[in-house]
C-alpha cells in the first residue's frame, strides 16, 4: 500500500452528477491543457492559457495524492488540491471540455490565511461557467474541512469580482469585512489591493 503524506486525510470520491472533483495527476494534464487553451481562456485568463505542460507537471509532482503541508511559525497548513472534471456522458457537461477548473482548499491559522488568502480558492475556465461548478465544488469539500476538525472557513474574493461573491454568498457566506492588502503580500505582487472576507459556518 503506498504511504499517504503526514498530515492526509483521504477526502473520498467527490462528485456532483457531471462535476467531479480529481486530484490533480499526470493523466489529467492533457485535458487540462486543452481547457486552457480554449479561446474563450486565452481571451478572457491569458496568464491561465499560458501555463505549460511543465509548470502542470511540476504542480502535480510537487502536490502527491493532491496534497502538501507548509510549515509556519503559527503552525502547519495542509492544502489539497483538486481539479474539476466533467463527464460528458452525463446531461449538462458540456461536450468539448473534461476539465472546467480548480479548487484549493487550505487548512490552517495565520493572519494570511484568515485576512486574504481565504481558506478556500477556486477558478472556473471561461467555457466552463455558468453551470454553478465553482459552489458546487466547495460544497463537495466542505465535508472534508468538518473531518479536520473545522467549523468555520474564511472565505475572500476581490471586491470587482460578482460572480465569486455570488458563489460564497450562495454557499452561506456572511460578509465580515473589507480589508486592504498590504505591499509585499503575494497578492499585492499579482495586483489584488483589496479583499472582501467573508466567514462560512460548517
Amino acid at each position: 500500500m503506498e504511504q499517504k503524506p503526514d498530515g492526509f486525510v483521504d477526502p473520498g470520491p467527490l462528485r456532483d452528477g457531471e462535476l467531479e472533483l480529481v486530484l490533480p495527476e499526470h493523466r489529467w494534464i492533457d485535458a487540462m491543457l486543452a481547457a486552457c487553451q480554449h479561446p474563450l481562456t486565452r481571451l478572457l485568463m491569458p496568464p491561465q492559457a499560458a501555463i505549460g505542460r511543465y509548470q502542470w507537471e511540476s504542480f502535480v509532482t510537487q502536490h502527491p495524492h493532491g496534497f502538501a503541508i507548509e510549515y509556519h511559525p503559527s503552525g502547519p497548513i495542509r492544502s489539497w488540491q483538486f481539479w474539476m472534471r466533467l463527464h460528458p456522458d452525463v446531461t449538462g457537461a458540456p461536450p468539448e471540455l473534461t476539465i472546467a477548473g480548480a479548487l484549493g482548499l487550505r487548512l490552517g491559522q495565520n493572519e494570511n490565511l484568515e485576512m486574504y488568502l481565504g481558506h478556500i480558492g477556486y477558478h472556473v475556465l471561461p467555457p466552463a461557467r455558468g453551470h454553478h461548478y465553482a459552489e458546487r465544488a466547495c460544497r463537495l469539500v466542505l465535508p472534508l474541512a468538518r473531518t479536520c476538525g473545522y467549523q468555520e472557513l474564511c472565505i475572500t474574493t476581490n471586491p470587482e469580482n460578482e460572480p465569486s461573491r455570488c458563489t460564497i454568498e450562495r454557499l452561506g457566506g456572511q460578509l465580515v469585512d473589507l480589508v486592504d492588502v498590504p505591499p509585499g503580500n503575494p497578492l499585492y505582487t499579482q495586483g489584488d489591493r483589496k479583499k472582501y472576507r467573508y466567514r462560512l459556518q460548517l
